[in-house]
């Protein structure tokens, strides 16, 4: 039996559980490959593989829901549909930190349907989706106001591509959005913060405009909604994965990132600090804490 190392979680608990351990190294069937984490080498190919060779660099989001391996492993098995070519100028880290911003980010705005020439307030702009939707939103043309808590998240915004900061902490998202808008409010609200109040995004979009959010699974009073005619777009982007179904959207998109990262109008943001396999529960913890700036990366190598 050939074996690998991975990190697994035996019980319900926190991070102090975490465990690495010598596990059986999967084998891949039809349709599947074998890769590093989120971004690796292609080292092995199932029956029926087109379109991908060993020692193909790799990049995407294939594990840790509903039956599919977790990716903090020597190895894990991919589902093809799910995988695209690595851009060739982002470092392993780099590459292997895009995909489940990036995907979610790119749904987002083509469901909302951004397109060039309109106003779009990202909440949350500095976050992990919310980086990628400000470089995404600027590729597709629109005039990118970001809604930050500090001047440095600030400052980052506007070096990511962003057009406008908005300080939410001193100025007010309420004043920020009058100031810049003249009180009509953003085409589109991109809520990007993951938490449990969509309000300021009804508050700041335009009459008949439209609303974005990666969480929507709380009560929520849709009377502003109602009473401004807005359109609530939310995105899950584990769909394809739970469902097996949709899966080739994911390869798709991810050949569009690969394109915009090489030509230099999409880079993720990485946290400065580094771990491996043995460090995972302290990343955790960071995590946890809210200190992360940008994606941590568990390098495997």
């Amino acid at each position: 039996m050939t074996t690998m190392q991975a990190v697994v979680l035996p019980a319900w608990g926190g991070a102090e559980l975490f465990q690495i351990r010598d596990i059986e190294r999967p084998v891949p069937g039809p349709g599947q490959v074998l890769g590093c984490d989120m971004a690796g080498d292609v080292v092995e190919l199932g029956p029926g593989v087109d379109g991908f060779a060993t020692g193909d660099a790799v990049y995407g989001s294939v594990g840790g829901f509903a039956g599919l391996g977790g990716t903090y492993a020597q190895y894990v098995l991919a589902d093809t549909r799910l995988l695209a070519p690595k851009p060739r100028n982002l470092d392993w880290r780099q590459a292997a930190a895009l995909p489940l911003v990036g995907l979610t980010a790119w749904e987002a705005l083509e469901r909302s349907g951004l397109k060039a020439g309109e106003r779009i307030l990202i909440l949350g702009g500095t976050g992990g989706v919310g980086h990628v939707a400000v470089q995404l939103a600027k590729a597709l043309g629109a005039e990118v106001t970001a809604s930050l808590s500090s001047p440095a998240k600030a400052e980052l915004a506007l070096d990511l591509g962003a057009d406008h900061a908005i300080d939410y902490r001193t100025e007010g998202l309420e004043a920020g959005v009058a100031r810049l808008t003249g009180g009509l409010g953003y085409d589109l609200v991109f809520d990007t913060t993951g938490g449990s109040d969509l309000g300021p995004a009804f508050a700041a979009a335009r009459l008949n405009g439209r609303i974005a959010t990666i969480v929507a699974h709380f009560t929520a009073d849709l009377t502003p909604m109602h009473l401004k005619g807005l359109s609530l777009h939310a995105v899950f982007m584990p769909i394809p994965l739970l469902h097996g179904i949709g899966r080739e959207v994911h390869g798709r998109i991810l050949r569009q990132l690969t394109q915009l990262a090489e030509a230099g109008r999409l880079k993720p943001l990485l946290d400065p600090e580094s771990y491996g396999l043995a460090q995972l529960g302290e990343a955790q913890r960071r995590l946890e804490a809210g200190q992360a700036l940008g994606k941590l990366v568990i390098a495997l190598s």
